[in-house]
């Protein structure tokens, strides 16, 4: 019989393991094997990425949503939600102060917000692809036609974000509205690798209804899929959704999943994101510590940043962006890594 440290061991040579194999990774760790998790994992990025930590900025710039998924504050039928639109100048603004700041990432996010025409949408990349050529652009803004996802490539687009939430159907319909498709939203995911964009999926860990059997079916679909970027976070439930009395995600599960992420799929791009920090104050230094090498401060405007609330509790919406990129490299150093001014890794995200 296996011990959790050779199923460690076996993850980090063979990067896959059998479903028993992930199941007791999942359920059945010590304190000393969760620490060897972490290590193994650490080492790995180190020899890919060295201590470096790659900054995205963030702006948020609608928090309009077309879409009612249960687990979101941004939801259509949310009455309480403070909606507001950035204009293309504001954007644009965001931008410029983001590689001022020395950002060389910019992520657009935003709800499914059908103002935002593709001509309009078009129109936003290509001006900050003018504006600074030497920048990698990555949407996050929903499920959306195959062509209009080539229309924002062609614009300058490099990468997507969209998480597939759970790669299992049945959990999924448990999470969003009917007229909302697992198979559609893995669709997505597909037309987006096969145009060319640099292409993110990810899930939240604890989400309502998951069970250890959906997140054993998602790292499968992780591995099968062979995404550039995965974003993983805990679930968060926000007051003023059907979710609203759920146990969020817990810390521990999370980190675990990033750990086993990185041993399976080492070239990853995994970022250590503000919903682990939101449930525990080193959140995201103890991502940073797991495997993580990405972080994404905000810098959407001050007047904006409390209405874009996913979820209750959200941190750094208080924070002007230069401030925030000064107190998350401080932290940041205290784990041993260095935030540095890239892109990040282009050709290194050719799985071998």
């Amino acid at each position: 019989m296996k011990t959790n440290q050779e199923r460690i061991e076996k993850l980090r040579a063979d990067r896959m393991l059998d479903r028993e194999d992930f199941r007791a990774l999942l359920t059945g760790l010590s304190p000393e094997e969760e620490a060897l998790l972490y290590k193994e994992a650490r080492s790995v990025r180190e020899e890919i990425y060295g201590k470096e930590v790659y900054l995205r900025g963030l702006v948020e710039f609608s928090s309009y949503c077309r879409n009612d998924c249960y687990y979101c504050g941004l939801r259509r039928s949310n009455p309480a939600c403070q909606r507001y639109r950035l204009t293309k100048e504001e954007i644009l603004d965001c931008a410029k102060k983001g590689y001022d700041l020395g950002f060389r990432t910019i992520v657009l996010q935003s709800g499914e917000d059908p103002w935002y025409t593709d001509e309009k949408i078009c129109d936003i990349v290509s001006a900050i692809r003018k504006q600074q050529p030497d920048c990698a652009i990555t949407l996050s803004i929903g499920e959306k036609s195959r062509e209009s996802y080539l229309r924002y490539f062609e614009a300058g687009a490099d990468r997507y974000l969209l998480r597939h939430e759970t790669a299992s159907g049945e959990h999924y319909a448990l999470l969003h509205p009917p007229e909302l498709s697992c198979e559609n939203r893995k669709r997505c995911l597909r037309d987006l690798k096969e145009i060319g964009y640099q292409t993110g999926c990810g899930i939240m860990v604890g989400s309502p209804g998951q069970t250890t059997d959906h997140l054993i079916e998602d790292l499968f679909f992780m591995k099968e899929f062979g995404p550039q970027m995965i974003g993983i976070g805990p679930f968060i439930p926000h007051k003023d959704t059907p979710f609203r009395n759920r146990k969020g995600g817990s810390l521990e599960d999370t980190l675990h999943l990033l750990a086993i992420i990185r041993l399976m799929l080492p070239y990853v791009l995994l970022p250590a994101t503000t919903a682990l920090g939101t449930i525990d104050p080193w959140g995201r230094e103890k991502g940073l510590l797991a495997g993580a090498n990405v972080v994404m401060p905000n810098l959407s405007p001050v007047s904006v940043r409390g209405k874009y609330m996913l979820y209750d509790g959200k941190i750094c919406t208080g924070e002007e962006a230069a401030e925030c990129r000064g107190c998350l490299e401080r932290r940041i150093e205290q784990t041993g890594y260095r935030t540095v001014v890239s892109r990040g890794a282009d050709s290194g995200l050719i799985f071998p």
